[in-house]
């Protein structure tokens, strides 16, 4: 692991999404609660925010963190994607971005094993970081062609 003792201890925010892309009956069936399964979007907000307090169990080198805050929302943004956000704080002296994009990656997952017997077709993706802020780099907010304008 990184030596973060001597970072600074500063108010840590990161927000990740994803989406996940479905048959509009999928999507119509999650809305109505009709799925077999349950209430799918309580039990993938519940999966997200617990994937996100263990984050250093799943992620070998990530540090365990005294996350403060963990809130895991959905959008319906057209009738076949459903969009997932997370946001995570801490008091500390590293970032929880990971944390933030382990609760997305995880809530999307809930989604698709709870809604698997009616969609095996479902599509996770676009998965990333939208926004950070604290520590010694500041904030940084997700702009179109991010990419390459960090060179990657």
């Amino acid at each position: 692991m990184v030596d973060v003792s001597g970072k600074d201890v500063t108010r840590r925010t990161a927000l990740a999404e994803g989406t996940v892309e479905m048959r509009a009956q999928t999507m119509a069936e999650i809305y109505d609660g009709t799925l077999a399964k349950g209430d799918v979007l309580a039990v993938a907000r519940v999966a997200g925010i617990q994937a996100a307090k263990r984050c250093s169990d799943l992620i070998p080198l990530c540090h365990p963190l005294p996350i403060t805050r963990v809130s895991v929302r959905f959008e319906r943004i057209a009738e076949t994607v459903l969009r997932i956000e997370a946001e995570c704080r801490v008091e500390g002296s590293t970032g929880v971005e990971m944390e933030a994009l382990t609760a997305v990656s995880i809530a999307a997952l809930t989604v698709y094993d709870m809604c698997k017997a009616v969609d095996k077709g479902m599509e996770i993706s676009a998965v990333r970081l939208v926004a950070k802020e604290g520590g010694k780099s500041g904030p940084w907010l997700r702009e179109e062609g991010v990419r390459e304008q960090e060179g990657a």
